[in-house]
């Protein structure tokens, strides 16, 4: 979150307006429930879910609920309220990584909505031999100021914007040494899309769904490409190509 000029600009009030719709992917969830029953599935291992700005584990419910049903081993990040400053939290996370670790001797999967993402990504960086691989969604780590949350973070906190430097933004979007995955969608109302989408390149790929911000913990597609992912043996990385069953839920690459 920043006061600086970026190039990608914050989504328009329209869609901003329009977030609430992400809402209609609960009672789909439910729906689509069989369907998600067959999603793949990979060996289990532990997976840590990390929620987005003023949220805490109650929002990724949906998330570890699916994947646990998958037979993963998935925690809540268990510190409350996502409203501390992100190098107030890193340090913590990185060593629940490392603790999962150790008692499993398996790497982590890291996944992160919106900020959770952004730190996420940034905990793979520091324990990049303790995480298998990082799922964002609607993370902004490619431009964090083009965002509709500035007052909402000086609510929840108290605290005045930080200020990101133009260096410490391209840091932030510099290619993990692990897998990514970014899930995105174009009618996010909180933060640009664009600045959810990694880099091209090896062993990093965006996977575009059709819902809200506040729609991605929910929506089945979603679940259903994160799943497809964690299900991948641990070395071995492919890009996400639907089947023809669920191919129709997903945009077409652009």
């Amino acid at each position: 979150m920043s006061g600086r000029e970026d190039p990608i600009k914050a989504p328009s009030r329209l869609k901003l307006a329009l977030e609430g719709r992400g809402l209609f992917d609960i009672p789909a969830l439910f729906a689509a429930a069989p369907f998600l029953s067959t999603a793949p599935r990979g060996e289990r291992h532990p997976v840590l879910v990390l929620p987005g700005l003023g949220a805490n584990d109650r929002s990724t419910f949906a998330i570890r609920g699916f994947l646990s049903s998958l037979g993963y081993e998935v925690h809540g990040w268990g510190r409350g309220r996502n409203v501390r400053l992100p190098e107030l939290e890193i340090p913590a996370i990185v060593r629940t990584v490392k603790e999962l670790h150790e008692a499993s001797n398996r790497r982590v999967s890291v996944i992160g909505w919106s900020l959770g993402g952004i730190l996420a990504r940034e905990v793979a960086r520091e324990a990049s031999s303790q995480v298998r691989l990082v799922i964002t969604l609607g993370s902004p780590f490619a431009a964090p100021s083009a965002n509709n949350v500035r007052t909402i973070w000086r609510l929840l906190t108290g605290q005045p914007e930080v200020t990101a430097t133009s260096a410490r933004v391209a840091e932030l979007a510099r290619p993990l040494p692990v897998p990514a995955t970014a899930i995105y969608t174009r009618s996010d109302g909180i933060v640009a899309w664009q600045a959810c989408l990694e880099q091209d390149g090896p062993q990093r790929e965006n996977i575009e769904v059709r819902t809200t911000h506040i729609g991605l913990g929910f929506h089945a597609p979603a679940l259903w490409a994160i799943a497809d992912r964690l299900a991948q043996p641990e070395g071995v990385w492919t890009p996400f190509k639907p089947g023809l069953l669920v191919a129709p839920f997903f945009p077409m690459r652009r």
